[in-house]
């Protein structure tokens, strides 16, 4: 990575980022605002602001974070195509509204879910956009039956496996690195954000040892992806990502096991 902060014992340098990162489309309330201001100007609606951003009033206040659409943090098993199969969107939809110019998505990536309509024939009639909008709500609980019964689902499977995981398994030194850091660009090698996504996890490895996208299981860290390298992890090393300093400074060097679930 291009000047992360390092762990205790070795610092991941940036190979230049090949990809273009993603984050979450947020929204910064300056004095003034109103809700109405906001979902006007960005093609939305209170309605749809109140609820993505889970409000209990639509009183807001200047710095205050909105999401402008709908949010989706990615997990363990997660892809493009599952994600849009869950919410009714296409994968190159999901591309575009995120500036993904590969497949490659990260466990505790942010990603924007975008009304596929949000920039239709603004002329249409009122009775039209009534419909749309009972549509919407249909859709829209659809989705969440869908992704309520996704997650059951996936916690079933997961449950007696987690400790568990199938996969190649390899004996690593691990360190840990974080973004967070004053001139840091956070951009790993194939294009993730760790700024935009700080809860992202994500492992720099030697692609000669646990190829590069991979989805691996660390001990003591959980689920991740395979998404940077960097000149001292060698071999046998992973350097993991965590949020901040401090987390780094308290993994230290451990020997973990890292089971590769999936190439």
């Amino acid at each position: 990575m291009k000047k992360l902060a390092a762990s205790i014992v070795a610092g991941v340098f940036m190979a230049g980022a090949a990809l273009t990162s993603v984050s979450a489309e947020e929204y910064t309330v300056e004095k003034g605002d109103s809700l109405w201001d906001i979902a006007k100007e960005n093609n939305t609606t209170v309605e749809k602001l109140v609820e993505i951003n889970e409000l209990n009033t639509t009183t807001i206040q200047p710095k205050q974070e909105l999401n402008l659409h709908e949010t989706y943090r990615v997990q363990h098993g997660d892809t493009l195509i599952s994600i849009g199969e869950a919410y009714g969107v296409s994968t190159d939809d999901l591309k575009k509204w995120n500036e993904l110019e590969s497949d490659l998505i990260v466990i505790g990536q942010k990603l924007d879910i975008k009304d596929a309509n949000a920039n239709g024939n603004k002329a249409a009639s009122a009775s039209e956009n009534n419909e749309g909008a009972e549509q919407q709500q249909t859709k829209t609980k659809q989705t969440e039956t869908k992704q309520t019964a996704k997650a059951e689902t996936k916690s079933s499977k997961e449950q007696p496996s987690k400790d568990n995981p199938e996969g190649k398994t390899v004996s690593v030194s691990a360190t840990a690195y974080t973004a967070d850091c004053e001139g840091c660009s956070g951009v790993t090698s194939t294009g993730v954000n760790l700024n935009a996504n700080p809860n992202a996890k994500v492992i720099a490895v030697d692609p000669n040892v646990i190829p590069i996208g991979s989805e691996v299981y660390v001990e003591g860290y959980g689920y991740a992806t395979a998404a940077d390298i960097g000149g001292a992890i060698q071999g046998n090393k992973i350097d993991v990502h965590v949020p901040t300093k401090e987390e780094a400074n308290n993994w230290g060097v451990r020997n973990v096991d890292v089971t590769i679930v999936s190439k």
